[in-house]
């Protein structure tokens, strides 16, 4: 099947097609005589593997280890299931990080909410201004982790 054709089954676009094949995730396709490529019917499964782990947190980079040893006829199971342990412990931590993130987040909404009451209207509030030192690096290294970990 040609790439437009595969593209369109998988849910992925050409360009991704062409991703996967420069990064070794799909074996390179046969061209046809119009240098058109010509890929077998087992990658429209190869690319429904790769996105369906790509959703669950696996990166391109350890697909293609993965992917690499099993095509050597390999058994990266073990690998695979440790791989996903990580993915759930740095979950577990993104989630803690988040909820104390979203705690002092609370905490300065009712600190902000007294300092707004206690201004007149058209007044300066300097909010941003009354941030504590630890307070401004909580919550930038909390955003900034998530942003880091979703590729934001």
């Amino acid at each position: 099947m040609r790439s437009g054709q595969l593209a369109r089954q998988s849910g992925v676009s050409t360009d991704t097609l062409r991703h996967y094949e420069r990064l070794g995730l799909l074996p390179l396709p046969q061209r046809t005589p119009g240098n058109y490529r010509e890929y077998p019917p087992t990658s429209q499964q190869r690319v429904e593997l790769i996105r369906r782990a790509l959703t669950i947190g696996f990166s391109l980079v350890e697909l293609k280890t993965i992917l690499a040893e099993r095509d050597k006829g390999g058994a990266p199971c073990r690998r695979v299931r440790s791989l996903l342990g990580s993915k759930i412990h740095d979950l577990d931590q993104q989630i803690r990080n988040l909820v104390s993130l979203r705690a002092e987040m609370n905490r300065l909404s009712r600190e902000w909410d007294k300092r707004l009451r206690r201004t007149k209207p058209g007044h300066v509030a300097r909010l941003l201004e009354s941030l504590p030192p630890k307070a401004r690096g909580r919550i930038v290294s909390g955003a900034s982790t998530l942003r880091k970990k979703k590729g934001l």
